[in-house]
């Protein structure tokens, strides 16, 4: 089996050398992260410079580009071969519902995903690396449990966990659970530069607005490993109908009559 390992807190983090040296007798396996932190990067590919891999002193390779330049140009050419498994992380702090959507450690997984490999994005849920040997292990157990129930013929899956900064006996059992919702983030942050100019840094994320049971918000807080399958059809099917028939109205009552409106199969 081959693992390709990427994050988005850049190639010397702490989680990413733990995840490595979890897995590393598991299968094979190969890390190229990016160069720097790359926190909220999302699925972004850089596409207007040039992208240059180095290796590090312990064989990581690092990209100075996206979490997603990485696994993209690892699977387009970089390594040569077709890997088993995508697992990004482990990223210091939670991705936990809507910070799915911004997230690197995500987009990483994502782009394997895309590419049709099964892919895991890890996150510990509190910032600081605490009990960050217990985070490894268990993310080593859960790859080990689905590369042993993976078929050649299954279908790709998206997988986005959250490990509590607990010890090892005190982490409870993986939970499934969707995707719970944030408030609006915090307030920009105001600061004028030397030269007399304001500068404008992104606010915090807001708390938690919908953290009832059953979201990875809920399950975490009561110390549960959480893991989300994710998908990445954007499409609100259950509103195609609806808007089929309004643009058919609208342009059936417009002059001159537009073409016809209809919803894909």
């Amino acid at each position: 089996m081959k693992i390709l390992i990427c994050n988005d807190d850049g190639y010397q983090a702490p989680g990413i050398v733990a995840l490595y040296e979890a897995l590393k007798d598991v299968a094979e396996v190969e890390v190229i992260a990016p160069e720097h932190n790359n926190s909220a990067k999302s699925n972004a590919l850089t596409l207007n410079a040039p992208l240059y891999v180095h290796r590090a002193a312990n064989g990581f390779r690092y990209v100075n580009g996206t979490p997603a330049d990485c696994v993209h140009i690892a699977l387009t050419g970089l390594l040569g071969y077709r890997p088993d498994l995508v697992v990004s992380g482990i990223n210091n702090g939670a991705n936990m519902g809507d910070d799915t959507i911004y997230s690197g450690t995500v987009g990483a997984a994502m782009e394997g995903y895309l590419f049709g490999i099964p892919a895991i994005a890890f996150s510990q849920v509190q910032k600081g690396w605490k009990h960050l040997d217990a985070a490894a292990e268990r993310a080593r157990e859960l790859v080990q449990q689905l590369l042993a129930h993976q078929t050649p013929r299954q279908k790709p899956w998206l997988l986005n966990v959250n490990l509590p900064n607990l010890p090892r006996e005190e982490l409870k059992a993986t939970k499934v659970c969707r995707l719970g919702r944030r408030h609006a983030a915090e307030s920009v942050i105001t600061q004028t530069s030397p030269r007399g100019e304001t500068m404008y840094w992104i606010g915090g994320a807001g708390p938690a607005l919908d953290e009832s049971e059953g979201t990875d918000f809920h399950a975490a807080a009561q110390g549960h490993v959480t893991l989300t399958p994710l998908k990445v059809d954007l499409s609100d099917h259950e509103a195609l109908s609806y808007w089929a028939q309004s643009i058919a109205h609208l342009s059936a009552s417009s002059v001159p009559a537009s073409p016809s409106v209809k919803v894909g199969a």
